[in-house]
């Protein structure tokens, strides 16, 4: 069975993803690296989420580092940007980047995000992100496809998971708060 290491950005998005790679054939890895998310109690909700789903759904789990700091100076001077404009495109490309040495530094066939299950990121763009970085060995899938946005979200309200309002960052969050 081919290995997957699988980029959560949270637990909702992991149920879908996780589901359809298995009826795919592969094995997965979980990798929780996500550094854009703000403030630290966020991040630790967001944790804990990834972690029931990985319980719940029987797979490894690992973790990158909550390195906020690098994340706000690469995205220094794009703060005005607006949601899937250049900041978050520079956010895709650091954790895609940080999933592809995961995925070799463990040994995976593959490596993949969650990324692709929202309805408001474009699956385009962060597909063709994990291509510029991993060719061959990134799976450019669109998880909200055949019912992958539904099934995330069915499974996400069996497991009681916690539910985010926003995208992570400290500019998403500020949009919601306006």
């Amino acid at each position: 069975m081919q290995k997957v290491l699988l980029h959560i950005c949270c637990g909702i998005c992991a149920c879908g993803s996780v589901s359809r790679l298995r009826q795919e054939g592969f094995e997965v890895i979980g990798y929780f690296y996500n550094p854009n998310i703000h403030p630290e109690e966020e991040y630790k909700k967001r944790l804990e989420a990834a972690k029931q789903t990985a319980e719940n759904m029987c797979f490894e789990l690992r973790f990158g580092s909550y390195d906020k700091d690098e994340w706000l100076s690469l995205t220094a001077g794009f703060e005005d940007e607006p949601e899937s404009g250049l900041r978050c495109q520079l956010c895709y490309r650091l954790r895609l980047q940080q999933a592809n040495n995961k995925s070799t530094e463990l040994g995976c066939d593959y490596f993949t995000t969650t990324l692709s299950v929202s309805p408001h990121k474009d699956s385009r763009v962060i597909n063709n992100t994990g291509l510029e970085i991993g060719a061959e060995r990134f799976l450019p899938l669109d998880f909200k496809k055949k019912g992958g946005f539904q099934k995330a979200n069915t499974l996400a309200k069996d497991y009681s998971l916690y539910r985010q309002n926003y995208c992570g960052c400290i500019y998403s969050r500020n949009i919601k708060l306006k």
